[in-house]
């Protein structure tokens, strides 16, 4: 169905973003009203644009760039689950940001950047070709880095530089593998993809490998994961959309799509890819859990786990079994959701209390409760407990695995799931069963509007979080519409 509902959603943060910049500090009431109006009608379209798709409409807008080349922006099933993540995420982060930050110097380009990188996650979701979809990743990159380095300070800056080496040189592998596949097939559409029967197995094995490995760097992959842990020199709200929603997942996002929808399962399977991808996700998992049980700063350790946790998509993604690639698709959502739970809570107990460090815990949930609840919930769903929606994921996955005749990879969920109550359980036990340190001072958690809006956007993910475990039965939960893409995909 040609519409121009694909291109709204693009234009939306745009919109947002000229606002932003176009404000000075003194007009900040202005764009923060903006900046929440835009976003929420943002959620407003895509609230219809589910109902529409749930009846089998496709949305698609395309315009011809380049001969034989179409600019293509589709809302298949796959692509709507990415764009309610982003759009649901991004009116919460926004909220937060707001509050976080309050008033200081270069927020109008804050602001600005964070809008245009929302516009390159929602254009990537919805790219229709592998052209379409590169265009975004890269704008992904460039409106990311100022994010990375906003304080301005030589650590920021150097977390940028490590950034943008990392992110552009996954970017030539990844644009290197596309042209030379459509040297072979012309364009790449992700809705017709190309017969590859004629092209010799070690090009096609050369060419997948270029492709993974390039988005393997924005999904944080072994030994391509470096950048990630140093990027937590950013701010809260900017750690937040890396890790939820933005960047790791427009990498997680990419390997679905070169797997299901340029390559296909069948030829993954038959070139022998699928099994040593596994591996090295699974590697990536186990190396992820182990480096954040080793992290005494408490955003680093959330960063680590990233690494982990990100990887359990590109897992189920690998395997055959129905079940793993609905459990990888799932878990795009309920990472998203639990990660960014973390990381709000994580920057609120800094921002109010001054607490980086894990040893500075002690007595965090008698002073702020609610925040403190909230991260619990959160961690609780990373280690995999039910009634969370990480339960859900890891279970889907487990039963992939067996499906698949693969039951190391049960061993490896296990194995991380150990090592994820290592590192979060002493945290809940810092913060519940230890008194405060003499001298910290009570505090108001909610005393102002400022301290609700800083607070409140994590306690609505960790009760999403909590809903998408207990109601994950329901047609339009997460796990529902990661059903209806992952039969798609293996019908």
């Amino acid at each position: 169905m040609m519409t121009f509902a694909p291109l709204l959603l693009v234009l939306l943060p745009v919109v947002a973003a000229l606002v932003s910049f176009a404000l000075p500090e003194r007009l900040s009431a202005w764009r923060n009203g903006a900046n929440i109006g835009v976003a929420f009608v943002k959620l407003l379209v895509v609230a219809y644009l589910l109902v529409q798709a749930q009846a089998g409409v496709v949305f698609e807008w395309r315009y011809e760039f380049l001969p034989g080349y179409d600019f293509v922006l589709r809302l298949d099933p796959l692509a709507l689950l990415f764009v309610t993540l982003s759009v649901f995420l991004w009116l919460l982060t926004t909220i937060y940001a707001i509050a976080y930050f309050d008033r200081g110097p270069n927020l109008p380009r804050f602001f600005g950047f964070f809008n245009l990188c929302v516009l390159a996650a929602t254009g990537v979701a919805m790219s229709g070709t592998a052209i379409t979809f590169f265009l975004f990743y890269e704008l992904l990159t460039l409106a990311t880095w100022p994010l990375v380095a906003h304080r301005g300070d030589d650590k920021s800056l150097r977390a940028g530089q490590i950034y943008l080496t990392y992110t552009l040189a996954g970017s030539v592998a990844f644009l290197a593998g596309i042209l030379w596949l459509q040297s072979l097939v012309g364009a790449i559409e992700f809705s017709a993809p190309a017969d590859l029967g004629a092209i010799p197995p070690l090009t096609l094995t050369l060419i997948f490998i270029l492709c993974i490995g390039g988005l393997g760097v924005k999904a944080a992959i072994i030994p391509f994961h470096g950048w990630l842990p140093e990027a937590m020199a950013a701010p809260a709200p900017v750690s937040a959309l890396l890790h939820a929603v933005a960047v790791v997942k427009a990498g997680a996002f990419g390997i679905v799509r070169v797997i299901y929808d340029v390559y296909g399962i069948g030829t993954v399977a038959e070139l022998g890819l699928g099994v040593p991808l596994a591996a090295l996700a699974s590697a990536t998992i186990l190396y992820g859990s182990v480096r954040a049980l080793m992290q005494s700063d408490l955003k680093k350790r959330l960063a680590y786990s990233t690494v982990s946790q990100v990887s359990y998509i590109v897992l189920g993604a690998s395997l055959v079994g129905p079940f793993a690639v609905i459990g990888g698709l799932v878990h795009l959502v309920h990472q998203g959701i639990m990660k960014i739970t973390l990381f709000m809570c994580a920057g609120a107990l800094a921002n109010r209390m001054g607490i980086k460090a894990i040893a500075e815990l002690d007595g965090a949930g008698r002073l702020m409760p609610v925040t403190m609840a909230a991260f619990s919930v959160g961690a609780l769903g990373m280690i995999g407990m039910p009634p969370v929606a990480g339960f859900i994921s890891k279970w889907y996955l487990g039963v992939g695995a067996l499906q698949s005749d693969a039951a190391w990879a049960v061993a490896v969920l296990a194995g991380s799931s150990l090592l994820n109550a290592a590192y979060f359980l002493p945290l809940l036990y810092r913060a519940w069963l230890l008194p405060p340190p003499p001298g910290r001072p009570a505090i108001a958690e909610l005393a102002t509007t400022r301290d609700r809006m800083l607070i409140l956007p994590a306690v609505v993910t960790a009760v999403v979080s909590l809903g998408a475990g207990i109601f994950a039965s329901l047609p339009f939960s997460p796990l529902g519409w990661a059903t209806l893409v992952g039969l798609g995909y293996l019908r």
